[in-house]
Protein backbone atom coordinates (compact mmCIF):
# COMPACT_ATOMS: atom_id res chain seq x y z
CA UNK A 1 0.00 0.00 0.00
CA UNK A 2 1.54 3.27 -0.79
CA UNK A 3 1.95 5.72 2.00
CA UNK A 4 2.04 9.59 2.28
CA UNK A 5 4.19 11.49 3.67
CA UNK A 6 4.01 15.05 5.59
CA UNK A 7 8.19 16.75 5.71
CA UNK A 8 7.03 19.58 8.53
CA UNK A 9 9.30 22.67 7.80
CA UNK A 10 9.74 25.34 5.32
CA UNK A 11 13.73 25.52 4.04
CA UNK A 12 15.70 23.91 1.42
CA UNK A 13 16.69 20.56 3.64
CA UNK A 14 12.93 20.26 3.67
CA UNK A 15 12.39 20.29 -0.17
CA UNK A 16 15.29 18.58 -0.99
CA UNK A 17 14.44 15.74 2.04
CA UNK A 18 10.93 16.02 0.26
CA UNK A 19 11.99 15.66 -3.67
CA UNK A 20 14.04 12.15 -2.24
CA UNK A 21 11.03 10.92 -0.89
CA UNK A 22 8.75 11.52 -3.75
CA UNK A 23 10.66 9.34 -5.92
CA UNK A 24 10.27 6.16 -3.78
CA UNK A 25 7.87 3.57 -5.03
CA UNK A 26 6.52 3.40 -1.64
CA UNK A 27 4.95 7.07 -1.41
CA UNK A 28 1.96 8.69 -3.00
CA UNK A 29 1.90 11.79 -1.94
CA UNK A 30 4.26 14.69 -0.35
CA UNK A 31 2.79 16.67 1.57
CA UNK A 32 5.24 20.23 3.18
CA UNK A 33 3.96 21.77 6.48
CA UNK A 34 3.99 24.73 5.88
CA UNK A 35 6.68 24.62 2.77
CA UNK A 36 7.61 27.69 0.76
CA UNK A 37 7.37 28.90 -2.83
CA UNK A 38 9.16 25.79 -4.63
CA UNK A 39 7.26 22.77 -2.83
CA UNK A 40 3.47 21.74 -4.36
CA UNK A 41 1.14 20.40 -1.72
CA UNK A 42 1.92 22.56 0.87
CA UNK A 43 -0.14 22.73 4.18
CA UNK A 44 -0.56 26.29 5.54
CA UNK A 45 -0.14 24.82 9.74
CA UNK A 46 3.59 26.18 10.87
CA UNK A 47 5.83 23.59 12.05
CA UNK A 48 5.36 24.96 15.68
CA UNK A 49 1.84 23.84 15.71
CA UNK A 50 1.97 20.26 16.67
CA UNK A 51 -1.46 19.51 17.74
CA UNK A 52 -2.74 20.80 14.55
CA UNK A 53 0.00 18.43 12.71
CA UNK A 54 -1.21 15.78 14.36
CA UNK A 55 -4.53 16.39 13.67
CA UNK A 56 -3.87 16.52 9.99
CA UNK A 57 -1.46 13.44 9.52
CA UNK A 58 -4.33 11.44 11.41
CA UNK A 59 -6.63 12.44 8.77
CA UNK A 60 -4.17 11.93 5.79
CA UNK A 61 -2.66 9.27 7.28
CA UNK A 62 0.80 10.17 6.89
CA UNK A 63 4.39 8.90 8.17
CA UNK A 64 5.91 12.13 9.39
CA UNK A 65 9.38 13.33 9.02
CA UNK A 66 10.85 16.40 11.17
CA UNK A 67 13.34 18.99 9.06
CA UNK A 68 14.08 21.82 11.67
CA UNK A 69 15.36 21.62 15.48
CA UNK A 70 12.41 24.01 16.60
CA UNK A 71 9.58 21.47 16.61
CA UNK A 72 12.35 18.25 17.67
CA UNK A 73 13.39 20.20 20.84
CA UNK A 74 9.75 21.11 21.61
CA UNK A 75 8.73 17.67 22.07
CA UNK A 76 6.68 16.73 18.61
CA UNK A 77 8.11 13.58 18.60
CA UNK A 78 6.83 12.68 21.97
CA UNK A 79 3.31 13.99 21.23
CA UNK A 80 2.71 11.81 17.83
CA UNK A 81 4.64 8.68 19.43
CA UNK A 82 1.69 9.28 22.42
CA UNK A 83 -1.07 9.19 19.58
CA UNK A 84 0.26 6.12 18.03
CA UNK A 85 1.13 8.30 14.76
CA UNK A 86 4.64 7.26 13.32
CA UNK A 87 7.07 10.10 13.23
CA UNK A 88 10.79 10.00 12.09
CA UNK A 89 13.42 12.05 14.57
CA UNK A 90 14.72 12.14 17.73
CA UNK A 91 12.71 12.82 21.23
CA UNK A 92 12.97 16.00 23.36
CA UNK A 93 15.50 14.30 25.50
CA UNK A 94 17.49 13.18 22.40
CA UNK A 95 17.33 16.40 20.78
CA UNK A 96 18.91 18.34 23.41
CA UNK A 97 22.53 17.12 22.04
CA UNK A 98 21.16 20.42 19.87
CA UNK A 99 18.63 22.63 22.12
CA UNK A 100 21.11 23.12 25.22
CA UNK A 101 24.88 23.16 24.09
CA UNK A 102 25.63 22.97 27.76
CA UNK A 103 24.12 19.95 28.03
CA UNK A 104 25.98 18.09 24.55
CA UNK A 105 29.17 19.26 26.11
CA UNK A 106 28.63 17.72 29.38
CA UNK A 107 27.22 14.57 27.79
CA UNK A 108 30.39 14.22 25.74
CA UNK A 109 32.50 14.90 29.28
CA UNK A 110 30.90 12.31 30.46
CA UNK A 111 31.09 9.86 28.08
CA UNK A 112 34.36 10.69 26.72
CA UNK A 113 33.84 12.33 22.99
CA UNK A 114 36.60 14.05 22.24
CA UNK A 115 35.77 18.10 22.02
CA UNK A 116 37.21 20.87 23.62
CA UNK A 117 37.86 22.46 26.89
CA UNK A 118 34.92 24.15 28.25
CA UNK A 119 33.13 26.54 31.03
CA UNK A 120 29.69 27.38 31.60
CA UNK A 121 28.50 31.09 32.87
CA UNK A 122 25.15 32.86 33.23
CA UNK A 123 27.08 35.75 34.61
CA UNK A 124 29.52 38.34 32.42
CA UNK A 125 31.71 38.86 35.36
CA UNK A 126 33.11 35.22 36.03
CA UNK A 127 33.08 35.06 32.11
CA UNK A 128 35.08 37.52 31.65
CA UNK A 129 37.53 36.46 34.75
CA UNK A 130 37.33 33.32 33.05
CA UNK A 131 38.65 34.84 29.72
CA UNK A 132 41.52 36.65 31.29
CA UNK A 133 42.78 33.52 33.03
CA UNK A 134 42.70 31.56 29.68
CA UNK A 135 45.76 31.02 27.92
CA UNK A 136 43.85 30.49 24.70
CA UNK A 137 41.62 32.00 22.29
CA UNK A 138 38.15 31.29 22.88
CA UNK A 139 34.86 30.59 21.35
CA UNK A 140 31.53 32.20 22.99
CA UNK A 141 28.29 29.95 22.61
CA UNK A 142 24.58 30.99 23.37
CA UNK A 143 23.30 27.43 25.08
CA UNK A 144 20.12 27.42 23.48
CA UNK A 145 18.57 27.24 19.79
CA UNK A 146 19.79 30.41 17.08
CA UNK A 147 19.95 29.29 13.80
CA UNK A 148 23.05 28.58 13.48
CA UNK A 149 24.35 31.98 14.50
CA UNK A 150 24.57 31.50 18.25
CA UNK A 151 28.57 31.28 17.83
CA UNK A 152 31.00 33.80 17.93
CA UNK A 153 34.83 33.25 17.08
CA UNK A 154 37.35 35.17 18.83
CA UNK A 155 40.68 36.32 18.00
CA UNK A 156 41.01 38.58 21.31
CA UNK A 157 40.70 39.05 24.75
CA UNK A 158 38.64 41.83 23.53
CA UNK A 159 36.55 40.25 21.15
CA UNK A 160 35.22 37.54 23.84
CA UNK A 161 34.55 40.37 26.32
CA UNK A 162 31.68 41.93 22.84
CA UNK A 163 30.89 38.20 22.82
CA UNK A 164 30.34 37.64 26.24
CA UNK A 165 28.09 41.32 26.69
CA UNK A 166 25.93 40.25 23.11
CA UNK A 167 24.57 37.41 24.86
CA UNK A 168 24.56 38.17 28.51
CA UNK A 169 24.16 41.45 28.81
CA UNK A 170 22.62 42.91 25.54
CA UNK A 171 20.30 39.60 24.88
CA UNK A 172 21.07 39.46 21.66
CA UNK A 173 19.88 35.92 21.31
CA UNK A 174 17.39 36.02 23.92
CA UNK A 175 16.40 33.23 26.74
CA UNK A 176 19.04 31.13 23.82
CA UNK A 177 21.50 33.30 25.55
CA UNK A 178 20.95 33.48 29.10
CA UNK A 179 23.45 30.90 29.42
CA UNK A 180 26.85 30.31 27.52
CA UNK A 181 29.71 28.70 27.28
CA UNK A 182 33.41 29.48 26.75
CA UNK A 183 35.33 26.81 25.17
CA UNK A 184 38.96 26.75 23.98
CA UNK A 185 39.20 27.29 20.33
CA UNK A 186 40.45 24.16 17.95
CA UNK A 187 41.60 25.58 14.47
CA UNK A 188 42.09 23.09 11.95
CA UNK A 189 39.57 22.06 9.31
CA UNK A 190 35.84 21.85 9.69
CA UNK A 191 33.53 19.00 8.06
CA UNK A 192 30.17 17.91 8.48
CA UNK A 193 29.78 14.00 9.43
CA UNK A 194 25.87 12.78 9.74
CA UNK A 195 25.02 9.81 10.52
CA UNK A 196 21.40 7.47 10.24
CA UNK A 197 20.34 5.80 13.90
CA UNK A 198 17.60 4.03 15.22
CA UNK A 199 19.27 3.99 18.54
CA UNK A 200 21.09 0.95 18.58
CA UNK A 201 23.27 1.54 15.67
CA UNK A 202 24.17 4.42 12.95
CA UNK A 203 25.22 4.45 9.60
CA UNK A 204 27.16 7.21 8.03
CA UNK A 205 25.62 9.71 5.85
CA UNK A 206 27.92 10.56 2.83
CA UNK A 207 30.51 13.14 4.00
CA UNK A 208 29.81 17.43 3.26
CA UNK A 209 31.85 20.22 3.89
CA UNK A 210 29.76 23.68 4.93
CA UNK A 211 30.61 27.30 4.63
CA UNK A 212 29.16 29.18 7.29
CA UNK A 213 30.56 32.52 7.04
CA UNK A 214 28.64 34.67 4.74
CA UNK A 215 31.58 36.26 2.67
CA UNK A 216 34.46 34.84 0.65
CA UNK A 217 37.17 33.32 2.09
CA UNK A 218 35.22 32.69 5.57
CA UNK A 219 35.07 36.10 6.43
CA UNK A 220 31.92 37.53 8.15
CA UNK A 221 29.45 36.35 10.94
CA UNK A 222 29.07 33.35 11.14
CA UNK A 223 25.19 32.11 9.15
CA UNK A 224 23.06 29.13 8.76
CA UNK A 225 25.42 27.72 5.78
CA UNK A 226 26.32 29.53 2.45
CA UNK A 227 26.60 25.97 0.74
CA UNK A 228 28.00 22.91 1.26
CA UNK A 229 29.61 20.30 -1.16
CA UNK A 230 30.09 16.33 -1.46
CA UNK A 231 32.04 14.22 -0.62
CA UNK A 232 34.68 15.95 0.89
CA UNK A 233 38.10 14.91 0.50
CA UNK A 234 38.39 16.30 3.88
CA UNK A 235 37.56 13.17 5.88
CA UNK A 236 39.69 10.39 4.79
CA UNK A 237 38.70 6.85 5.08
CA UNK A 238 40.85 6.53 8.46
CA UNK A 239 39.49 9.60 9.62
CA UNK A 240 35.85 8.00 9.15
CA UNK A 241 36.52 4.99 11.26
CA UNK A 242 37.91 7.62 13.98
CA UNK A 243 34.63 9.52 13.97
CA UNK A 244 32.34 6.44 13.57
CA UNK A 245 34.10 5.12 16.69
CA UNK A 246 35.09 7.19 19.06
CA UNK A 247 32.05 10.26 18.35
CA UNK A 248 28.85 8.40 16.73
CA UNK A 249 29.18 5.27 18.61
CA UNK A 250 29.89 6.49 21.51
CA UNK A 251 27.30 9.03 21.33
CA UNK A 252 24.71 6.35 20.62
CA UNK A 253 25.86 4.04 23.62
CA UNK A 254 26.35 7.07 26.26
CA UNK A 255 22.51 8.36 24.89
CA UNK A 256 21.63 4.56 25.61
CA UNK A 257 23.11 4.46 29.23
CA UNK A 258 21.21 7.88 29.78
CA UNK A 259 17.86 6.05 29.36
CA UNK A 260 17.04 7.85 25.75
CA UNK A 261 17.00 5.95 22.19
CA UNK A 262 18.42 8.26 20.00
CA UNK A 263 16.56 7.99 16.40
CA UNK A 264 17.05 10.73 14.13
CA UNK A 265 19.93 12.40 12.05
CA UNK A 266 22.80 12.81 13.57
CA UNK A 267 24.89 15.84 12.76
CA UNK A 268 28.68 15.69 14.24
CA UNK A 269 30.30 19.51 13.17
CA UNK A 270 33.57 18.41 13.19
CA UNK A 271 37.09 20.51 13.92
CA UNK A 272 40.14 17.98 12.49
CA UNK A 273 43.18 18.95 13.75
CA UNK A 274 46.48 16.72 13.40
CA UNK A 275 44.61 14.34 11.89
CA UNK A 276 42.38 13.85 15.35
CA UNK A 277 38.63 14.52 15.15
CA UNK A 278 36.87 16.75 17.77
CA UNK A 279 33.46 17.80 18.43
CA UNK A 280 32.72 21.05 17.79
CA UNK A 281 28.44 20.78 18.25
CA UNK A 282 25.95 17.89 17.53
CA UNK A 283 22.90 18.84 15.60
CA UNK A 284 19.57 16.29 16.23
CA UNK A 285 18.58 16.76 12.46
CA UNK A 286 20.37 16.57 8.66
CA UNK A 287 21.91 20.04 8.06
CA UNK A 288 21.14 22.81 5.96
CA UNK A 289 22.50 22.72 3.56
CA UNK A 290 24.67 20.05 3.51
CA UNK A 291 21.49 17.78 3.41
CA UNK A 292 20.93 19.21 -0.56
CA UNK A 293 24.18 17.75 -1.71
CA UNK A 294 23.69 14.70 0.42
CA UNK A 295 20.09 13.75 -0.99
CA UNK A 296 21.63 14.12 -4.55
CA UNK A 297 24.01 11.78 -4.53
CA UNK A 298 21.76 9.18 -2.86
CA UNK A 299 21.45 6.18 -4.79
CA UNK A 300 18.76 4.26 -2.46
CA UNK A 301 14.99 4.78 -1.34
CA UNK A 302 15.19 7.28 1.62
CA UNK A 303 11.68 6.42 2.54
CA UNK A 304 12.59 3.08 3.23
CA UNK A 305 15.54 4.05 5.78
CA UNK A 306 13.91 6.88 8.05
CA UNK A 307 10.62 4.53 7.90
CA UNK A 308 13.13 1.41 9.34
CA UNK A 309 14.54 4.09 11.85
CA UNK A 310 11.37 4.88 13.46
CA UNK A 311 10.50 1.65 13.74
CA UNK A 312 14.15 0.39 15.12
CA UNK A 313 14.94 -1.84 12.48
CA UNK A 314 17.69 -0.10 10.55
CA UNK A 315 19.73 -3.48 10.72
CA UNK A 316 17.43 -5.18 8.41
CA UNK A 317 18.52 -2.82 5.58
CA UNK A 318 21.77 -2.94 3.65
CA UNK A 319 24.35 -0.35 3.54
CA UNK A 320 23.42 2.68 1.99
CA UNK A 321 25.04 3.39 -1.78
CA UNK A 322 26.04 6.68 -2.88
CA UNK A 323 26.13 7.78 -7.14
CA UNK A 324 29.74 8.04 -7.94
CA UNK A 325 29.36 11.90 -8.36
CA UNK A 326 30.51 15.02 -6.47
CA UNK A 327 27.38 17.54 -5.39
CA UNK A 328 27.73 20.72 -4.29
CA UNK A 329 24.67 23.44 -3.05
CA UNK A 330 25.27 27.55 -3.56
CA UNK A 331 22.98 29.11 -1.15
CA UNK A 332 21.99 32.43 -2.98
CA UNK A 333 20.48 34.53 0.01
CA UNK A 334 19.17 38.04 -0.01
CA UNK A 335 21.91 41.14 0.66
CA UNK A 336 21.81 41.93 4.11
CA UNK A 337 21.63 38.31 5.58
CA UNK A 338 22.44 36.91 8.45
CA UNK A 339 21.16 40.86 9.39
CA UNK A 340 17.91 42.70 8.06
CA UNK A 341 17.05 41.81 4.43
CA UNK A 342 14.62 42.74 2.12
CA UNK A 343 11.64 40.34 0.94
CA UNK A 344 9.15 40.78 -1.59
CA UNK A 345 11.55 40.84 -4.68
CA UNK A 346 10.04 38.66 -7.74
CA UNK A 347 12.73 35.52 -8.30
CA UNK A 348 13.89 34.94 -12.52
CA UNK A 349 15.16 32.65 -14.59
CA UNK A 350 14.29 29.58 -12.53
CA UNK A 351 13.31 27.98 -15.20
CA UNK A 352 16.28 27.63 -17.18
CA UNK A 353 16.68 23.89 -16.34
CA UNK A 354 19.86 22.35 -16.76
CA UNK A 355 20.84 18.20 -17.00
CA UNK A 356 21.90 17.45 -13.01
CA UNK A 357 20.35 20.50 -11.30
CA UNK A 358 17.43 21.25 -9.10
CA UNK A 359 17.27 24.58 -7.38
CA UNK A 360 15.54 23.53 -3.67
CA UNK A 361 13.63 26.59 -2.45
CA UNK A 362 13.98 27.95 1.03
CA UNK A 363 13.08 31.83 1.76
CA UNK A 364 10.30 31.50 -1.07
CA UNK A 365 6.91 32.02 -1.46
CA UNK A 366 4.37 31.92 -4.39
CA UNK A 367 1.66 35.05 -5.16
CA UNK A 368 -0.32 34.17 -8.59
CA UNK A 369 2.20 32.79 -11.27
CA UNK A 370 5.35 34.95 -8.92
CA UNK A 371 7.84 33.35 -6.86
CA UNK A 372 8.80 36.26 -4.17
CA UNK A 373 11.77 36.25 -2.17
CA UNK A 374 10.63 35.43 1.87
CA UNK A 375 13.47 35.18 3.63
CA UNK A 376 17.47 35.38 4.30
CA UNK A 377 18.47 31.93 2.34
CA UNK A 378 16.10 32.08 -0.39
CA UNK A 379 17.78 29.22 -3.02
CA UNK A 380 20.16 26.11 -2.68
CA UNK A 381 21.10 25.88 -6.41
CA UNK A 382 22.54 22.34 -6.25
CA UNK A 383 24.12 20.62 -8.80
CA UNK A 384 25.92 17.26 -9.70
CA UNK A 385 29.54 16.33 -11.35
CA UNK A 386 31.59 13.83 -12.57
CA UNK A 387 34.12 15.43 -10.22
CA UNK A 388 34.04 18.53 -8.11
CA UNK A 389 35.17 21.01 -9.87
CA UNK A 390 32.66 19.67 -12.98
CA UNK A 391 29.89 20.31 -10.00
CA UNK A 392 31.09 23.58 -9.28
CA UNK A 393 30.81 25.00 -12.47
CA UNK A 394 27.56 23.46 -12.61
CA UNK A 395 25.94 24.69 -9.66
CA UNK A 396 27.11 28.48 -10.42
CA UNK A 397 25.77 28.08 -14.21
CA UNK A 398 22.59 28.15 -12.99
CA UNK A 399 22.88 30.67 -10.17
CA UNK A 400 23.97 33.22 -12.77
CA UNK A 401 20.70 32.64 -14.81
CA UNK A 402 18.72 33.63 -11.59
CA UNK A 403 18.01 37.30 -10.74
CA UNK A 404 16.23 39.22 -8.39
CA UNK A 405 16.98 42.40 -7.13
CA UNK A 406 18.96 42.02 -3.85
CA UNK A 407 20.71 38.47 -4.88
CA UNK A 408 24.01 37.79 -3.18
CA UNK A 409 25.46 34.53 -3.06
CA UNK A 410 29.22 33.20 -2.35
CA UNK A 411 31.92 32.73 -5.46
CA UNK A 412 34.44 30.62 -3.64
CA UNK A 413 31.83 27.31 -2.53
CA UNK A 414 33.68 24.33 -2.59
CA UNK A 415 37.08 25.72 -3.30
CA UNK A 416 38.48 24.17 0.18
CA UNK A 417 37.54 20.82 -1.65
CA UNK A 418 39.26 21.29 -4.65
CA UNK A 419 42.49 22.99 -2.22
CA UNK A 420 42.84 19.50 -0.22
CA UNK A 421 42.68 17.10 -3.51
Amino acid sequence: MLVNVLVIGSGGREHALGWKLSQSPKVNKVYYAPGNGGTENNVPIAADKIEELASFVSKNDCFTVVGPEAPLAMGIVDEFSKKGLQIFGPTKAAAQLESSKIWAKNFMKKHGIPTAPFGVFDEPKKAIEYAKSSKHNLVVKADGLAAGKGVIVCNSHEEVVSAVETMLVKKTFGNAGDKIILEERIDGIEASYIALSDGNIAIPMATSQDHKRIYDGDEGPNTGGMGAYSPTPVINEKLTEKIQKNIIEKTISGMKKEGIVFCGFLYAGIMIKDGEPYVLEFNARMGDPECQPITMRMDFDLYDYLFACSNGTLSSLPKPSWKKKSAICVVMASKGYPEAYPKGDEITGLDLTQKDTVVFHAGTKKEGNKILTNGGRVLGVTALGDTLSGAISNAYSAAEKIHWKNKYYRKDIGKKGLASL
